[in-house]
């Protein structure tokens, strides 16, 4: 038992980042020369929202070039998350533009999700151990406001831009009227713009809020182990640490379920709403 309080007072700075629960969600300037450019430091979670680019850009091509007429495997799956994502979700509303739109919407669902999935892995822990000054080279990209509105800005743009490319500046124009009589027009149309600009104002809110939250919970599930143990003892200690390390347990494979859940969201809100934008 005294193993056992040793080994989590030993580990209580990688468990618990050494901080309060909100370190490891923050974003964290990486301290390597390659990491600087001029006066911008590149931070954990664009780092990770870049592993995750370069990742499906190394991926993809392998699964696409797998020989055989029937796919298997890793292709097999791919391919079936595909198709889903085209003719299930996308086709019933975007109709004969689907497949205008699809290259969009999968590399936006692609990138998410693999986003959520790297974060779930503690890349810190592993590496505190090696070098201090990695303990914070992990993350969740989508756990930042400033990644998940970046996204939400990409869909933004091309929500409006297909609109008006789509239907004509006219007919476009129209839409804001929503079918109201003309005389409603200084309440409708102003109330149309607000709500054009909450759209991807939401779609990043809810990511973000969403990805953020299990990290935060996790986080203090992780403090009440390490208190338990390391610092309570291993009698008392031992009657905390273990529903929290079940509660580690759950909240892990909730965030897993959570991962694919939002990403799929946040593709199938975009994918509404450009079928909303190219069709009166």
């Amino acid at each position: 038992m005294s193993h056992l309080t040793s080994l989590a007072a030993s580990w209580s700075p990688v468990l618990a980042g050494g901080d309060d629960p909100l370190s490891h969600v923050i974003p964290h300037e990486l301290t390597f020369s390659w990491a600087k450019f001029g006066d911008y430091t590149l931070t954990n979670h664009l780092f990770m929202l870049i592993v995750s680019a370069a990742l499906l850009l190394i991926v993809m091509p392998i699964a696409a070039r797998a020989k055989g007429i029937v796919p298997t495997g890793f292709r097999n799956l791919i391919e079936a998350v595909l198709q889903f994502l085209r003719e299930d979700m996308a086709r019933p509303v975007l109709g004969k533009r689907t497949d205008t739109f699809i290259p969009f919407i999968w590399t936006m669902f692609f990138l998410i999700l693999t986003s959520n999935l790297l974060g779930m892995i503690p890349l810190g822990a592993f590496a505190a151990p090696i070098d201090v000054h990695l303990k914070h080279i992990g993350g969740t990209a989508t756990g930042n406001i400033s990644i998940t509105a970046g996204l939400a800005i990409c869909a933004f743009l091309v929500i409006h831009i297909s609109g008006l490319a789509i239907q004509g500046p006219k007919a476009y124009g129209e839409t804001f009227l929503g079918h109201a009589p003309v005389w409603l027009a200084p309440l409708m149309i102003p109330l149309e713009v607000v709500g054009a600009l909450i759209k991807p104002f939401a779609l990043a809110i809810r990511l973000f809020a969403n990805m953020i939250a299990g990290h935060v919970v996790i986080a203090v599930l992780l403090g009440f182990v390490v208190t338990g143990l390391a610092v309570v003892g291993p009698g008392l200690g031992l009657t905390i640490a273990i529903p929290s390390a079940l509660g580690v347990v759950f909240i892990n494979l909730l965030e897993l379920l959570v991962a694919f859940l939002q990403a799929y969201i946040f593709t199938f809100l975009t994918t509404l709403f450009i079928g909303m934008a190219i069709e009166h």
